[in-house]
C-alpha cells in the first residue's frame, strides 16, 4: 500500500473517531502529529486528570501510570485506536457515565485547539493516555453535532445564495479567507468572485481583508450573510462600460404581453428603475404590478435596480404574463385533480386537528368542519415569491373557507413597501402570518381566531397582511433569505427560532427610528398558542404603540412640509425676480449688440466710401497731363478756390480739355459728384458743360479763377 493510501486511511479513521467534518482541520491535526493517529487523537480528545481519577476503582488515572507504561502505551497502532473509536468494548462498565459527566464540565468533550500538554506530576513532561484508556475515551465521546455547536469557539454562518441557504460551521479563530474556502466547497463560487454582505457595519472594512480573523469582527454565534457572485450574468455589462455611463443612454425594450402575444416597444432612460418600468407597463396593459410576471431579467435584479445597473443590453426583449390568470387556472386544476389517500386506520387530520381542550375558549357544541386533506398551502420548491404568495392565498381560501383575512399577493418586498415605505401618515404595520401544516395549532388558529370579524377588520384597517407557508424546508429557506434581504438578519433569526409547537405565528413589522435613521424592525411576535382575547389585545397594543410613535413623525413631516412650502414659495419668488433680471439683462445685451452691429455697418460703409473716393482720386491723378513750364507759350493758369477759402493752382496747355481741369480738382479730393465747378465771369457751371471742350474754346486762358461749391 502506498504512502498516500496510508494517509487517506489514517485521515478517514481520525475523522470517524473525532467526528471532525472539516478535512482541512483534521489534516492539520495529523500533520502536527506527523501522521501518528494516537498522538493526533490525544490532541483532540480531552485528557484532564481530575475526572479521570474518579472513573472507577479498577481504572488507574493517567498520571499514576509509570513512565515506562506510558511510553509503551504510546506506541499503540492506528488500527487499535480505530477499533477503539468504532465501539470496542472495555472492562470498565462505569467509564461512559463518568466520561459524560466529565464532558459536561468541559467544552463538548473536546480539548482546546492548541492544547499540547496534560497536567500531571511533572508539568514539563508530555503525557499520553494508554491504548486501553484511549479506546475508552474514543468509544465514549459524545459526537452529537448539536452539542458541538454550543462550543463558544464555533461560529455558524447561514449563507444566502440563489434563493438557498447554506449553513457553515467554522472556528472563530479562522480567517475570512478560510470561510470563503468553505463557501466555495458548497456553492462552487470561487473566492475571487465572492462578495459577502451582512457583516457588522463597524467591521465591514476589516471583513474585506482575507487575513482578518472572524473572532475580531464582533460576530454573533449565528450570522446571516448574503453571497453575491461578482461575475454572474446579472452583474455583467454587455457593452463593456460602467453602469454610471449607461444612466443617460436610451434602452429600447421589446415586451411581449402573454397570452395574447401583443408586442410593445418602450424607449426608457438607463436611470429608470424596474419598478418604474413595471408601472409604465401597468398603464399600457392594465396588469397590476403585483400580478406581473417577467421573463428576461438577469439574476440579482430587484425593483430598485436601474436599467443601467441590471446588465441588460440596450436592445432587450421581455415576456410579461398576468400571474393572476395562471393562479386561477392552477387553483381550478388543484381543486379538480388533487386527491390525497390516507390510511383508514390512522388519519393525518386526527393529529393535525388535535387541540388543547382544557382551554375553555374552544369547547365546541358541534363537530369542527372537515378540512381538506392537503397540509401545505405552497407547493414544494417554489422558486418565485409572487407565485408562492398567490398559491398561499388560493389554497388558504379553499382550505379554511369564508370569512378570511385579506392577504396581500406579491413578494415580501412589495408588501413591505406598501406597508412601511410610505409617509408616516399613510404608513401601516406589516403582519406576516407564518403557516405550518404540521402544527397541531393550525386548524384552531385559522378556523376560529383568523375568522373572527374583529380580527379581520383590525388587519384590514391597520395592517398589510402577508402570508407564507413554512411546511416545506425549501420554501422556508427562501422566505428566510427574503427576510434577511428585505428587513435584516435579526428578523430572519426570529422567524427561524419559532418552534413548531408555537406555529402558526404572526410577526408584526414596522418602520421605526433607531440611531437617527429609520429602519424596519420586528416589533412583536404572536405565537399560535394564544386565545382570541389575547390576540386582539396584542394587535391593539402594538397598533396603539406604533401610532403613538408615528404621531411624532407625522408632526415632523407636517413641519417639514410647511418649511418646504415656505421655501418653495421663496424659491419661486426668487426665481421670478431672477427671470425678470435675466430678461432685462438680455434686452440690454440685445440693444448693445444691435448698436455694435450698426456701428460696424456704418464703419464698413464709410470704409467702402473712402476706398471708392481714393480710387477715383488716384484714377483722376493718373489721367492728368503733364503740367507745362511757366515760360512756355499757349498756357493757361487756373486758380481753384476751395469752400474753405484756400486756393489750388495749376498750369494747363490751352489745348487741354475741361475734363483735365475736373480731374485736377478730383485728384485733390473734390469729387465731381460731390462738388460743382463755377467760372468767375460770366458765371457758368462748368460741370454741366461738355467736358471734352478745350480751355481755349471755353475762354479759360491765359488765366482764370474757378469756384468749388458742394452739391446739395
Amino acid at each position: 500500500m502506498s504512502d498516500n493510501q496510508d494517509k487517506e486511511e489514517t485521515l478517514a479513521s481520525f475523522q470517524n473517531i473525532t467526528n471532525i467534518e472539516d478535512v482541512g482541520e483534521a489534516f492539520s491535526h495529523l500533520e502536527a502529529a506527523n501522521w501518528d493517529l494516537v498522538e493526533a487523537l490525544s490532541r483532540v480528545i480531552p485528557q484532564d486528570d481530575a475526572p479521570l481519577a474518579n472513573l472507577s476503582p479498577n481504572t488507574n488515572p493517567i498520571h499514576h501510570h509509570p513512565p515506562e507504561a506510558i511510553a509503551q502505551d504510546a506506541q499503540v497502532s492506528p488500527a487499535a485506536a480505530v477499533g477503539a473509536g468504532t465501539g470496542a468494548a472495555h472492562p470498565n462498565a462505569n467509564l461512559n457515565t463518568n466520561l459524560n459527566a466529565q464532558q459536561a464540565a468541559n467544552t463538548n468533550g473536546f480539548r482546546p485547539f492548541n492544547y499540547d500538554e496534560m497536567p500531571g506530576p511533572s508539568q514539563g513532561a508530555r503525557m499520553f493516555p494508554t491504548s486501553q484508556l484511549l479506546a475508552q475515551l474514543t468509544s465514549s465521546i459524545n459526537l452529537d453535532p448539536s452539542r458541538q455547536n454550543n462550543n463558544q469557539n464555533i461560529l455558524v454562518f447561514n449563507i444566502h445564495f440563489n434563493q438557498q441557504i447554506y449553513q457553515i460551521r467554522i472556528q472563530s479563530l479562522a480567517t475570512v479567507e478560510q470561510l470563503k474556502r468553505k463557501i466555495f466547497d458548497v456553492t462552487n463560487v470561487p473566492q475571487c468572485r465572492q462578495a459577502l454582505r451582512g457583516w457588522p457595519p463597524s467591521r465591514a472594512s476589516e471583513a474585506q481583508l482575507s487575513e482578518t480573523q472572524l473572532c475580531n469582527l464582533g460576530l454573533a454565534p449565528e450570522n446571516e450573510l448574503i453571497l453575491v457572485d461578482l461575475t454572474d450574468d446579472g452583474f455583467m455589462d454587455t457593452e463593456q462600460d460602467e453602469s454610471t455611463q449607461r444612466l443617460d443612454k436610451i434602452f429600447k425594450l421589446h415586451i411581449v404581453v402573454e397570452p395574447e402575444g401583443r408586442r410593445t416597444t418602450l424607449s426608457m432612460e438607463g436611470k429608470t428603475t424596474i419598478e418604474e418600468l413595471k408601472t409604465k407597463v401597468y398603464y399600457i396593459t392594465n396588469t397590476p404590478v403585483r400580478h406581473q410576471e417577467w421573463s428576461g431579467w438577469p439574476s440579482g435584479c430587484d425593483n430598485e435596480t436601474t436599467l443601467a445597473q441590471s446588465g441588460i443590453e440596450q436592445n432587450h426583449e421581455f415576456v410579461v404574463r398576468n400571474i393572476a390568470d395562471r393562479v386561477q387556472n392552477n387553483s381550478n386544476a388543484l381543486n379538480s385533480s388533487d386527491v390525497v389517500n390516507l390510511d383508514s386506520e390512522s388519519s393525518a387530520d386526527e393529529f393535525e386537528d388535535a387541540t388543547d381542550f382544557n382551554n375553555s375558549e374552544y369547547i365546541f357544541t358541534d363537530s369542527p368542519p372537515v378540512q381538506p386533506l392537503n397540509r401545505h398551502l405552497i407547493s414544494n420548491n417554489t422558486n418565485d415569491e409572487t407565485s408562492g404568495s398567490a398559491q398561499f392565498v388560493e389554497n388558504y381560501r379553499a382550505r379554511f373557507g369564508e370569512p378570511h383575512a385579506d392577504f396581500f399577493i406579491g413578494s415580501l418586498e412589495d408588501a413591505l413597501r406598501l406597508a412601511c415605505h410610505k409617509p408616516a401618515k399613510e404608513r401601516k404595520l406589516l403582519a406576516i402570518y407564518l403557516h405550518h401544516g404540521e402544527s397541531i395549532l393550525t386548524n384552531v388558529f385559522c378556523d376560529h381566531l383568523m375568522k373572527d370579524e374583529g380580527i379581520i377588520l383590525t388587519f384590514r384597517e391597520n395592517f398589510v397582511l402577508y402570508g407564507w407557508d413554512m411546511t416545506y424546508e425549501s420554501n422556508k429557506d427562501m422566505f428566510l433569505s427574503s427576510l434577511t434581504a428585505c428587513i435584516n438578519s435579526n428578523a430572519s433569526l426570529t422567524a427561524r427560532n419559532i418552534k413548531l409547537d408555537k406555529l402558526p405565528a404572526i410577526m408584526l413589522v414596522g418602520k421605526s427610528r433607531m440611531m437617527g435613521r429609520q429602519t424596519c424592525e420586528v416589533l412583536s411576535v404572536i405565537h399560535g398558542n394564544i386565545g382570541l382575547a389575547d390576540l386582539q389585545s396584542r394587535l391593539f397594543d402594538t397598533t396603539v404603540m406604533y401610532e403613538e410613535q408615528l404621531q411624532g413623525e407625522i408632526r415632523e413631516e407636517n413641519e417639514r412640509a410647511a418649511r418646504d412650502l415656505v421655501k418653495a414659495e421663496q424659491d419661486m419668488a426668487y426665481e421670478e425676480t431672477l427671470q425678470a433680471d435675466m430678461a432685462k439683462e438680455a434686452a440690454k445685451r440685445q440693444k448693445e449688440l444691435a448698436q455694435a452691429a450698426e456701428r460696424k455697418r456704418i464703419e464698413s460703409e464709410r470704409a467702402e466710401e473712402d476706398a471708392r473716393r481714393e480710387s477715383i482720386r488716384l484714377v483722376a491723378k493718373q489721367s492728368l497731363p503733364q503740367e507745362p513750364a511757366e515760360h512756355e507759350a499757349n498756357i493757361s493758369k487756373i486758380r481753384v478756390r476751395k469752400p474753405t477759402g484756400d486756393h489750388l493752382e495749376r498750369r494747363f496747355y490751352t489745348r487741354d480739355t475741361l475734363q483735365d481741369l475736373l480731374n485736377f480738382v478730383a485728384a485733390n479730393g473734390f469729387l465731381i459728384d460731390e462738388y460743382k465747378v463755377f467760372s468767375g465771369w460770366p458765371r457758368r457751371d462748368l460741370t454741366a458743360i461738355e467736358a471734352s471742350q478745350t480751355l481755349e474754346s471755353l475762354k479759360l486762358y491765359p488765366q482764370e479763377t474757378v469756384i468749388l461749391e458742394e452739391r446739395f
